[in-house]
């Protein structure tokens, strides 16, 4: 292993990496040399970053320790290293949104997002691939390159998407902190699949001002991270209004920190029924049932929830919005046969062209109705469980791009616009991971968190990591 690296220092999250710089055990410079290190020697197999600020990280890193050492921290995770997926902007940088059409866009304005987090002490590694605009929940790019699931080296398997070079980059170890975005489960559905946590923000939470979109409707940001706190304590450091996007004065602001160690006591939590169940992976399965169980052990009650609609037909549903709403974005050029399109990415986009005004508005106004029915039926639940994705890491070969089943349960939570999250919670015995989802009310992220916090309290699948020692060597 190169000298730069430190085993100790992939083992901390976030907090802890923070709190040692803040105290003076820990320099933000040697912690973001070893992730610059580890960049180095894996990225050429796992295809995670696009791009690397090598020497602007370093030199963001010195400037952070320099604050340290002054007393000036900025926030609780001052000093620690993040990525960016590429649809982040960062004035004057290319931002790629996962197409080969903007390799050379250069970015007019910063990310609020990415403001907040500068603000907040970070140091940014540099930007992340992901899925052509954002569209697919498989993890693929055919014309830019798919990242590679770091749990097994030997078989490409699908790292979920569009996230893909996120998920990857935090399941590895390459970045403590990962940003993503969710639309159908963008967020989740990598960090099901690479073993991390997930946060699925509800809409007008965190700003999309300086994000590429795709939905205007159903786009959020959030955080893909090691543990619970670090999701808690990044969801901090971007929520709240912004001028620039009056989506965010909506909702009343919120400390996703507060209690976030109260635990699961009394705490009605719902279950999937018997129908839903059918077609998720027996080992999956199992892993979800423990899951649950570990919560009732330690005093949440759970109760079978019936759904007035399945699982499936949400996805349906969603799928309609993103594609009216993605080709409304794209329709400039997406049929330019002189581009270089991902042919999956223009094909769910020209779907889009075929939905009319109508539809979509019908659509729309039945979406309303729904999330009132829903909001009726789980109002006596603080979450609702299900698998984050019905199958584990399926190997690139084995694809189906006309398919989406990572997205079975992901999707409606984007629909019913609530909040969620995702958090390892067993693997298979092939050493995949597994993920429990966790759906909170709208606005419900501290709900969320707490009931993750309680689980991860309980078991140690969120400290499991793939092994890389045969590109470290």
């Amino acid at each position: 292993m190169p000298a730069e690296m430190r085993d100790d220092l992939i083992a901390m999250p976030a907090h802890r990496l923070a709190a040692a710089i803040a105290a003076g055990e820990l320099t933000s410079a040697e912690v973001t040399a070893d992730c610059l290190a580890r960049i180095g020697a894996t990225n050429g197999k796992l295809h995670a970053f696009i791009v690397v600020y090598q020497d602007e990280a370093m030199a963001m890193a010195e400037a952070r320790d320099r604050e340290a050492r002054a007393g000036m921290t900025l926030g609780p995770l001052h000093g620690v290293p993040v990525a960016l997926k590429d649809l982040c902007e960062l004035r004057g940088r290319t931002t790629t949104c996962g197409s080969l059409m903007w390799r050379d866009r250069i970015s007019p304005t910063t990310a609020t997002i990415v403001q907040r987090l500068l603000a907040a002490g970070l140091v940014v590694l540099g930007k992340t691939y992901m899925v052509e605009f954002a569209y697919g929940g498989w993890g693929t790019n055919y014309a830019m390159g798919t990242p590679w699931n770091p749990w097994d080296l030997e078989t490409h398997r699908a790292p979920g998407g569009s996230s893909s070079g996120t998920g990857v980059a935090v399941a590895a170890g390459l970045a403590p902190l990962g940003i993503g975005s969710d639309t159908g489960g963008s967020v989740r559905i990598p960090a099901s699949v690479c073993g991390t946590v997930g946060l699925k923000t509800t809409v007008g939470r965190i700003s999309n001002h300086g994000i590429l979109p795709l939905s205007d409707t159903l786009d959020t940001i959030g955080p893909l991270t090691r543990t619970v706190e670090d999701a808690a304590l990044m969801y901090s450091a971007m929520a709240g209004p912004d001028a620039a996007d009056p989506a965010t004065y909506g909702p009343p602001p919120l400390d996703a920190r507060m209690d976030l160690s109260a635990g699961v006591a009394g705490l009605r939590l719902g279950t999937l029924g018997a129908a839903e169940r059918d077609g998720v992976d027996a080992e999956v399965l199992a892993a979800y049932d423990a899951a649950c169980k570990t919560l009732e052990s330690q005093g949440a009650r759970l109760a079978e929830v019936r759904l007035p609609d399945s699982f499936p037909n949400y996805l349906e549903q969603t799928g309609l919005i993103i594609a009216a709403e993605g080709y409304s974005v794209h329709r400039d050029w997406i049929e330019d046969d002189s581009i270089p399109f991902d042919p999956q990415v223009r094909a769910r986009v020209l779907v889009g062209k075929g939905i009319g005004a109508a539809d979509y508005v019908l659509a729309l106004k039945r979406r309303r109705a729904v999330q009132r029915e829903i909001d009726v039926v789980l109002r006596d639940f603080a979450a609702f469980l299900t698998p984050t994705t019905p199958i584990p890491a399926a190997p690139l070969d084995e694809v189906d791009e006309a398919k989406t089943p990572l997205s079975r349960f992901t999707r409606a939570v984007n629909y019913l616009d609530r909040c969620a999250l995702a958090l390892p919670c067993g693997f298979t015995a092939g050493g995949l991971p597994i993920s429990l989802q966790i759906i909170g009310r709208g606005y419900d992220e501290a709900g969320v968190l707490r009931i993750g916090r309680a689980f991860e309290s309980a078991t140690e699948w969120h400290q499991r990591r793939p092994d890389l020692s045969p590109l470290l060597s």
